[in-house]
């Protein structure tokens, strides 16, 4: 798969793609990512990228040439292109696994007071991690990114994603480690008895039990 994301602060990403699961996924060639400063591609002095919106309004509007334009340079027939919007359909758990079925992502992050709403035509889905406004789109993207790396073959162990919060609309079932006892908390016994039935069936209760008590919203969709 291949992620390219559009931005005005690349250095924003060092981290991101430098450390842990993102890192190796990138070493192994199972994921190439592509940060790219659309600023690059202003044909306007001094590679200006925004303007006052007209009608009046404060702040500074994302001008569509620099995004357009950067756009159309890297775009393919297998690329879906992603714009970053409060206003975009909330992503979750099953649009991840839909997006990693794909060869080519190309990520909006917006900035200051919005972007030209002429970008729009561009876009093939806009998405919102939630119900909050965020100073740009450089922290969705790297959440979008990493949701969907993660469940790309080989860069995870597949149950480990299978099991996931959130796939069947459950949040997923308590877990423990050694030492048996800490703080005069205890493991759990049936997971101690190496009796994979029960413990199966202990784990889809629990998980249940959890989502019912902390979303019980996820349970109306099933």
């Amino acid at each position: 798969m291949r992620i390219d994301i559009l931005t005005l602060f690349p250095n924003m990403f060092d981290g991101f793609l430098n450390e842990s699961i993102i890192k190796r996924a990138i070493d192994k060639g199972l994921v190439q990512v592509n940060i790219i400063n659309f600023r690059d591609y202003s044909t306007l002095p001094h590679n200006k990228v925004d303007d006052t919106p007209y009608g009046g309004g404060s702040g500074m509007v994302l001008a569509p040439q620099p995004i357009m334009d950067a756009v159309d340079a890297i775009k393919t027939k297998e690329s879906k292109v992603i714009l970053l919007t409060p206003d975009g359909k909330k992503y979750n758990q099953s649009m991840a696994y839909s997006l990693a079925q794909e060869k080519h992502l190309i990520i909006i992050c917006g900035h200051y007071e919005g972007f030209d709403e002429r970008i729009r035509s561009i876009a093939d889905l806009e998405l919102s991690i939630g119900d909050y406004v965020l100073t740009g789109g450089e922290l969705p993207s790297m959440i979008i990114s990493d949701s969907v790396i993660r469940l790309i073959d080989g860069v995870i162990d597949k149950d480990s994603h299978l099991n996931d919060s959130f796939n069947n609309n459950l949040l997923d079932y308590p877990t423990y480690t050694k030492p048996r006892v800490y703080r005069g908390m205890e493991v759990p016994s049936v997971l101690l008895n190496g009796n994979h039935k029960e413990i199966e069936e202990y784990r889809k209760n629990e998980a249940l039990k959890r989502t019912n008590e902390r979303r019980p919203d996820l349970l109306d969709r099933n």
